[in-house]
């Protein structure tokens, strides 16, 4: 048995040049295939905006496609796993390293260091692209697909609590007194909760305290009568330090951004379980790239002649397949409080750690 855990240079560059070559041919595949599908089916609302073309269409795809990535690129290192390995074990490759003194730990060793690799720029890749193109997506869908909004801290179907009133806005840009809100509608409430006028204006500014409503119309709910109203200033109470503790959007936040935001939550007495549950999943996710060649191994072992590869190949994507339902599952749990963030993040990555290394040394070492 050999002692160095990686096998020969010129081995190891074969066995990592063969998986990330298989990485990228079924991402492109998968990304590919589900971009078409998405576009048909969103292509008729972005169309459907006056002065939307071909333009708004590709604008669509450079936002949608950063997703798709992301999500499908742990799937695309589970299928390459099965793909290369299962193609090594037809070739007689498995036995040949296996005859030359190589345990199933060497034979995966390089397989496992790519994933790393991936998993390093998968984290990158969600950090600095997908977070920028979640948030400017969500605005832009809330939208109608109307204009790409281009201002920063951008945030759609705001909703906000004015004592016993109501005010929404389908868009929230800016910071702190430069915050701005667009199609604003504030609803005048009594105690029981009964609207009794409800007010639309094009957008509000932030009045200190409270937000001017520009070019206001109201409506009188019981004398049913709608007629334009001069400018006034509706919600004292809401300053902007408390609007930016609403609508936190995990997904278009990265890591820092997420954990200050988590912070002001804190200090502000609201419930941050689910952010901490989806801080902990940005760093846990990216890793499951790790885990596929290790839940895929079962296809590199056993004779390919005693015709159980393709039983070998379902059982590898199987597990893989398990390991994506059993994160769901728990992220879906922690977010009900049922576990804490750590453990819902954490513990479906070290269950499969777990698993995969049990059957790969009871089957093969």
């Amino acid at each position: 048995m050999r002692l160095d855990f990686f096998p020969s240079r010129s081995l190891t560059t074969y066995l990592a040049r063969t998986f990330i070559v298989r990485i990228l041919a079924v991402l492109v595949m998968l990304v590919l295939v589900l971009q078409m599908l998405d576009l048909l089916s969103e292509s008729g609302s972005i169309l459907e905006y006056p002065g939307n073309g071909e333009a708004q269409l590709w604008t669509y795809v450079t936002l949608r496609a950063p997703q798709l990535i992301a999500r499908f690129l742990p799937y695309s290192v589970l299928l390459a796993t099965i793909i290369t390995l299962a193609t090594l074990n037809q070739n007689s490759e498995v036995i040949a390293m296996k005859a030359a003194g190589m345990s199933a730990h060497q034979i995966l060793a390089p397989l496992v260091l790519t994933a790393m690799a991936v998993s390093v720029l998968s984290f990158a890749f969600n950090e600095r692209v997908v977070t920028r193109a979640t948030a400017t997506l969500s605005a832009w869908e809330k939208q109608d697909y109307g204009p790409v909004p281009k201002a920063s801290g951008v945030r759609s179907n705001v909703y906000l609590r004015d004592r016993d009133n109501i005010l929404t806005a389908g868009l929230l840009t800016g910071e702190g007194a430069a915050m701005r809100m667009e199609n604003v509608t504030w609803y005048r409430r009594n105690a029981q909760g009964i609207i009794l006028q409800q007010v639309r204006a094009p957008y509000a500014t932030n009045a200190e305290p409270g937000w001017r409503l520009a070019d206001p119309v109201s409506f009188d709910v019981q004398a049913a009568e709608e007629k334009p109203v001069a400018p006034f200033v509706v919600a004292p109470e809401l300053t902007p330090k408390r609007i930016s503790l609403t609508g936190v959007n995990a997904d278009g936040e990265n890591v820092v951004t997420l954990f200050k935001s988590i912070e002001r939550l804190d200090a502000a007495g609201r419930q941050t379980t689910e952010l901490r549950g989806a801080w902990w999943h940005k760093i846990s996710g990216p890793l499951s790239a790790v885990l596929m060649p290790l839940l895929g191994a079962i296809a590199a072992f056993g004779l390919a002649r005693s015709g159980q590869l393709f039983v070998r190949a379902v059982i590898g994507m199987a597990l893989g397949f398990a390991y994506f339902v059993v994160d769901n599952a728990a992220i879906a749990m922690g977010n009900f409080g049922s576990y804490p963030p750590l453990l819902a993040a954490w513990a479906p990555f070290l269950l499969f750690l777990l698993l995969g290394e049990t059957v790969l040394i009871r089957t093969e070492e």
